[in-house]
């Protein structure tokens, strides 16, 4: 019995840390493969992030903005060499050329403290972020903003995790009561 209960919660465990990996770490532990803030175009890299500490001080936010306002962008160039070619940023709202209207640019130029930083305003709706660098092979990397939209997959995904969790603890419980009286049956036969 005790290895039956033993045997259902180890499982247990094993399943919901399998189902929830997000738990285990935040975006600032990430691996730098890993890292949804981080493009490659050819061997350069960029890293993306925005702030608003006019709602969260701290909070660091690359492509879902939870709220609207102003909005820092910043954008550090990983790669040394980006440094020494001129880099520009835009920022448009819509997506594809649906409703695009340019929210703020800011001119290519040299960056050789490796960051580029620049403030605006940000509404409710999808934006592109746009980082050129220009030269002798020109890079292009994107960003796709939501500002202050639900993101119905995030919310079904949180839903059905716990769920299937639920679901897996009821059906495991099933089987550790039914084999107790398969056993306990089996008992009553033998004891007779």
């Amino acid at each position: 019995m005790i290895r039956h209960v033993t045997w259902a919660g180890s499982t247990i465990l094993i399943l919901v840390a399998a189902l929830c990996p997000g738990a285990a770490a935040a975006h600032g532990d990430a691996p730098m493969e890993l890292d949804p803030c981080m493009r490659q175009a050819g061997e350069s890299v960029v890293h993306f992030s925005t702030y608003q500490p006019q709602h969260e001080l701290k909070a660091q936010y690359c492509t879902e903005i939870p709220k609207t306002g102003e909005t820092f962008l910043v954008v550090d160039l990983v790669d040394p060499a980006l440094r020494n070619i001129p880099v520009g940023m835009r920022v448009v709202k819509g997506i594809d050329g649906i409703e695009a209207q340019t929210v703020a640019d800011w001119r290519p130029s040299h960056h050789p403290a490796g960051v580029i930083s620049g403030a605006t305003t940000l509404d409710e709706g999808l934006y592109r972020v746009v980082i050129t660098a220009e030269g002798r092979n020109p890079l292009r990397y994107q960003y796709l903003l939501r500002v202050q939209m639900i993101d119905y997959q995030k919310i079904v995904l949180s839903v059905i995790e716990p769920l299937i969790g639920v679901l897996l603890f009821t059906w495991l419980a099933y089987k550790l009561v039914k084999s107790r009286r398969t056993l306990r049956n089996w008992w009553t036969v033998l004891r007779s």
